[in-house]
């Protein structure tokens, strides 16, 4: 296996930080777009149908960070018939669970606008936006799938470049359809839908080494229970940790609303500059899970812990880049964001918290790419669980001080699940 080298992490890392750029982008262009329309229905349409399906979508994620850890291992090993049959059973995965999606499209509309009740014009626009894109469906859920495995292989450029194609795709077609065509949020919709297909057939593209081959066609192989449970357990696994890391989080929103308007407001502004965090450390997550898998795969413990060390010294130093960036221009940033004085002002309140939120969350970012990496996901679900405990105990406890309080709870969640999670890397290493 190549020497694990600072260049070698850049090489995964980087490609992965510019396809996240993208992803921002194309929100604000579907935003954009419909709002030129001068209504405020259409933008609430497409906002509303994009987080029913986007929670959708997110239930299978794991087959994101299952097929890198399964597959990086694999290729560690030098299996490579395992590595093309872990790639074909992502892909069956991806296609029974759109199919399923599409099947019972009726029910599970319905039941996303009913929790999220809006006007019925709103609503209309919505279902309408819905019932076109959940036809792309097994193709979103494939490009999950397709990424894990290109970055198993530290293929990150071609991720890259299949992130460009789909989202610059999409920009084009929402700007033709809904400003050229005037087709309005059926317009949005259909760009995406096109996007997503085209978006699978450059990913299958990519990836025609696999069809070359005979594994594909090999129905015994790809039936053998002993993969088939593997794969089970790691899904159950990361199924159960979202589902607690999405819980923490959309509780902070809500419980934040208690606070008044300008509070929720300015939360929800405060909150982007985590999430431009997480685009920076992602790309050095992704980099330690591929690379960790193929370590343990190999059973190279001296490269294991290099590869973390190095992955490490990488996003801590990141996280102070962004530090000292928001601290430098965390108030411009806010004041471009929002022009309520209200909420500008409540915004910057607690600011300071968000300074020194990437440095305190770059731990758990970490450690999460090398337990995926591994594979060690029974330890993520129930360090996980744990961490989540903290951080209601943390709620509790600080419930008098307000906001100040809710803020200090999400500190003792990253803080939380890095050192669980730490406390089991040992084992982990043990395991090479």
């Amino acid at each position: 296996m190549a020497e694990i080298t600072h260049r070698r992490v850049l090489a995964i890392a980087v490609p992965v930080v510019l396809s996240n750029v993208t992803v921002p982008l194309l929100g604000v262009v579907d935003t954009g777009v419909v709002g030129q329309m001068g209504e405020a229905a259409p933008i609430g349409a497409v906002g509303l149908g994009a987080v029913i399906l986007s929670t959708l979508y997110w239930f299978f994620g794991f087959l994101r960070m299952g097929t890198t850890g399964l597959a990086g291992q694999a290729l560690g090993a030098g299996d490579q018939a395992e590595v093309e049959a872990i790639f074909v059973r992502a892909l069956i995965i991806a296609f029974v669970a759109g199919g399923v999606l599409i099947l019972f499209q009726s029910p599970l509309i319905a039941f996303g606008l009913l929790m999220a009740p809006s006007t019925a014009e709103v609503e209309g626009m919505a279902r309408a936006y819905l019932q076109v894109r959940i036809f792309s469906a097994p193709a979103a859920i494939a490009v999950y799938g397709i990424t894990g495995w290109l970055i198993a292989q530290e293929r990150t450029r071609a991720v890259l470049v299949l992130q460009l194609w789909m989202n610059g795709l999409n920009i084009v077609l929402n700007l033709w359809f809904v400003l050229g065509l005037e087709m309005g949020v059926p317009g949005v919709a259909w760009a995406t839908f096109i996007a997503e297909w085209a978006g699978l057939a450059l990913g299958l593209w990519f990836c025609r080494a696999v069809f070359a081959g005979r594994v594909w066609r090999d129905r015994a192989r790809l039936r053998q229970p002993e993969p088939l449970a593997r794969l089970f357990s790691v899904s159950r696994d990361i199924t159960i940790r979202s589902v607690f890391l999405m819980a923490a989080f959309t509780s902070f929103l809500f419980l934040g609303a208690r606070f008044g308007e300008e509070t929720l407001a300015a939360n929800q502004v405060l909150i982007q500059f985590l999430y431009v965090a997480s685009y920076g450390l992602d790309g050095f997550a992704f980099a330690v899970e591929a690379l960790v898998a193929r370590t343990l795969g190999a059973g190279d413990r001296p490269a294991l812990r290099r590869a973390v060390v190095i992955c490490g010294q990488w996003t801590f130093g990141t996280a102070l880049c962004l530090t000292a960036a928001y601290a430098m221009a965390g108030g411009a940033i806010i004041d471009t964001m929002t022009t309520a004085p209200d909420v500008r002002e409540e915004a910057r309140h607690y600011l300071p918290w968000l300074v020194v939120m990437p440095v305190i969350a770059a731990g758990s970012f970490l450690m999460d790419g090398v337990f995926i990496g591994a594979t060690r996901t029974r330890d993520m679900a129930v360090m996980m669980a744990w961490s989540f405990a903290a951080y209601l105990t943390a709620i509790a406890l600080f419930w008098p001080l307000g906001n100040t309080g809710l803020w200090a709870a999400v500190v003792c969640l990253f803080v939380a699940r890095f050192f669980t999670l730490l406390s089991r890397y040992s084992a982990l290493e043990r395991s090479a």
